[in-house]
């Protein structure tokens, strides 16, 4: 049977969101969770989970969300005519990490399920998801260990998987009013349904499962990193185009916004402080510098052929 079985995408869900959070308390030491579940009018709910003034990470939020509706936004919609007149169902897993010690790159998963039904006709629906890094000082070796990971986790599934949804990550995480990446990539995917149900659910949970692989020895590797004021303003400075890409070109806020979610959820990516200055650019030779330079192009390759 290739009928899209909702009730082991949720149970799933459920329980990487348990997992992730029970990781990154382990690593914090000091600070838990708030969890708060809340209810949608229109239909389903959610689990939200924020962690914040932790000894390593300044916050770090993970959402488990199951949305119910009767009719897609008007923006949606649009882009999927075939959609019309049906009812939807949309979950996932969301998070964004943002560590106090700049060393330590921000990160953002996600993984996700879709499907909208009509009486009498096939239901629509596709997996989504990904994880990408934004790193605020570059180091070689921890972003081919990133893309190590997120190659290895795609080959059981096809040689072309990696580089299709690598490049899929360097384009949409890109802010074109920057005319630059916001990090260093990693995968991105959505759509996702051929194969069948079987095939792109366990390529979803080789993704969930893999971000832990990915993220966690970067974090383990620059922890104990001594870091300074000018650091930290580099970080609040790049932080900020985080916060632009997040409002001005992310589809997931956009949607979670216009199909009435909890907006306290959605916003929870946003960094805890920020900041912006006019016309910055860092000094030659600098280690700042260095992440222009080096680390912030569009499109380059990171593992060897």
């Amino acid at each position: 049977m290739n009928y899209p079985d909702i009730d082991r995408v949720k149970t799933y869900l459920q329980n990487l969101q348990e997992t992730i959070c029970k990781k990154i308390t382990e690593l914090d030491g000091k600070e838990t969770f708030l969890e708060q579940t809340w209810e949608r009018a229109e239909g389903g709910g959610g689990r939200s989970r924020v962690l914040t003034n932790g000894a390593l990470f300044e916050q770090a939020g993970v959402n488990f969300s199951h949305i119910k509706g009767e009719q897609l936004p008007t923006s949606a919609s649009a882009h999927r005519p075939e959609l019309a007149g049906r009812s939807y169902q949309a979950m996932g897993v969301s998070l964004v990490i943002h560590p106090l010690n700049p060393y330590i790159p921000t990160t953002h998963a996600n993984v996700r399920f879709f499907m909208a039904e009509k009486e009498g006709e096939a239901p629509v629906w596709w997996f989504g998801g990904g994880f990408d890094l934004t790193p605020y000082y570059g180091f070689t070796e921890d972003v081919v260990h990133w893309h190590t990971v997120a190659r290895d986790l795609c080959l059981p599934f096809g040689e072309d998987v990696y580089p299709k949804y690598k490049h899929w990550c360097d384009e949409y995480f890109f802010l074109k009013h920057r005319n630059e990446p916001r990090g260093i990539g990693g995968l991105f995917y959505d759509d996702l349904n051929q194969g069948g149900f079987e095939h792109c659910f366990n390529f979803t949970q080789a993704v969930g499962d893999g971000f832990l692989h990915a993220y966690v020895p970067i974090v383990e590797k620059r922890r104990n990193y001594s870091w300074a004021e000018q650091e930290r303003q580099f970080q609040l400075y790049r932080r900020g185009r985080y916060v632009e890409f997040n409002l001005v070109w992310d589809r997931g806020t956009l949607f979670g916004l216009q199909s009435g979610g909890r907006t306290e959820s959605i916003l929870m990516s946003m960094p805890p402080l920020v900041r912006w200055e006019y016309d910055y650019h860092p000094e030659p030779n600098s280690p700042e510098e260095k992440l222009y330079t080096d680390f912030l192009i569009s499109g380059k390759e990171w593992l060897s052929p």
